[in-house]
């Protein structure tokens, strides 16, 4: 299998399938989240555990990436896999619509709608960074990393900005033709983007080359003493980042005075943050040569471990909040980009056919953690509030969220190598 063959366009294509991802999953995270709890007065919790159910099918994906790494023909478990998130997305609206007239079909179907979205954002997401893995040279991994998470983060931010406008005045009937024409435009742009581009890079396997039974070829991966390792520090560090997730919100209203139009502008903020945090490593390391992979990944959980201390602090200010959450998202993204990097380059180390089986690993992991780490941090801020005033409640938790952030920052400092720069790399059209 050779690697390395990926050209920019190419990597820009693929990073239209993760914009595509993005727009799918934002609809069912963000849309019929306010849907169910607003428009039909559920519980928050009901979404909440409708969110934590799609993460916990994906952990299947070892078993989608190396059947991507045995089975040849990545392409088609990314088009496939997006295909099936294009459904339970439209499962998922519809089971909104139905929830309107009689619950619990609707929340019957809302179950096995997740669970749909979940097999698809597993499939697809993970063949996607297998072969971004597998035919991206290594100079060029970090650069591919920035560009395909930048383009997700664009693809959440049009979708949810567009949806909202199109879906006033609310009636079931728009809720219903706006999810079709974006997951059905999800999908049909997917299919154009990776059109040929495995075919090109000379990275499609066969099936015949590698007969070992699936628990044979994860136990393969999780004997190499690197790729077990590196698990455990994507589980750690995501818990870390995804602590705050549910709770920042409710922090700034409580504490802040943030109204509810304030508090979705924090928010925004702090994706802005992280906007620019992964531009910052994509242009700084990538187009200077300025750092290795090791570095920006230690650099951005210590200034996330440092702002979410300020966050806390500043609980007993009561203002400033916005500087420190945006300082947060800086760091968050500086660090999430260069893990992914640092993920695509230690992909290709080892046994050979694998890196759909080590990305599915450690997407795994990543998923236990954003399902393990939201609802523990809401429960510990819940639980710490009946003993401790609320700013003191909240920081408590944000503290222990800056502790895992530098216990992941020793982790990575271990794990990654020190003398692996990415080299400046120019973006040559056609090339």
């Amino acid at each position: 299998m050779s690697a390395g063959t990926l050209s920019w366009l190419s990597i820009v294509r693929l990073g239209l399938v993760q914009m595509c991802l993005g727009s799918i999953v934002v609809l069912t995270t963000s849309t019929l989240n306010r849907l169910m709890v607003v428009e039909l007065a559920l519980a928050a919790a009901i979404p909440g555990a409708l969110v934590a159910l799609h993460y916990a099918i994906q952990m299947m994906r070892p078993k989608w990436g190396y059947t991507s790494d045995t089975g040849g023909k990545r392409t088609r478990w990314i088009i496939g896999g997006m295909a099936i998130l294009a459904t339970g997305a439209l499962m998922a609206a519809s089971a909104v619509v139905l929830m309107h007239t009689t619950f619990w079909p609707g929340m019957i179907l809302s179950v096995l709608a997740y669970a749909v979205i979940g097999v698809g954002v597993g499939a697809a997401g993970t063949s996607l960074l297998a072969l971004l893995a597998s035919a991206t040279a290594p100079e060029r991994r970090a650069a591919a990393a920035t560009i395909t998470w930048l383009m997700m983060i664009a693809g959440i931010a049009v979708t949810a900005s567009t949806v909202g406008i199109f879906l006033d005045p609310y009636s079931s009937t728009r809720l219903m033709q706006v999810v079709a024409i974006v997951t059905g435009g999800a999908v049909a742009l997917t299919a154009l983007a990776v059109a040929g581009i495995e075919k090109r890079a000379h990275t499609a396997h066969r099936a015949e080359t590698d007969a070992a039974p699936f628990w044979e070829g994860l136990k393969e991966v999780w004997s190499e003493k690197r790729a077990r390792v590196f698990t455990i520090f994507v589980f750690l560090s995501m818990v870390s980042y995804f602590m705050q997730e549910l709770i920042l919100e409710p922090y700034a209203g409580m504490v802040f005075g943030f109204t509810p139009g304030q508090s979705t502008g924090l928010s925004g903020a702090q994706h802005m943050g992280v906007f620019a945090g992964m531009i910052t490593v994509g242009i700084a390391s990538t187009g200077l040569g300025i750092g290795s992979l090791r570095t920006w990944v230690v650099a951005g959980c210590i200034g996330s471990a440092a702002s979410l201390a300020a966050v806390a602090a500043l609980g007993q200010v009561g203002q400033w909040l916005t500087p420190a959450v945006v300082a947060m998202g800086y760091f968050n993204g500086m660090f999430a980009v260069a893990t992914i990097g640092a993920m695509m380059m230690l992909a290709g180390e080892g046994r050979k056919d694998r890196e759909g089986t080590r990305v599915g690993l450690w997407g795994a992991s990543q998923a236990i953690a954003a399902g393990f780490g939201g609802l523990t941090g809401a429960a510990a801020a819940d639980l710490m509030r009946i003993s401790l005033p609320v700013p003191e409640a909240f920081g408590t938790v944000f503290l222990a969220e800056a502790v895992l952030f530098i216990i992941s920052a020793a982790m990575a400092f271990v794990i990654l190598d020190r003398g692996r720069p990415v080299p400046a790399a120019g973006f040559v059209a056609g090339e």
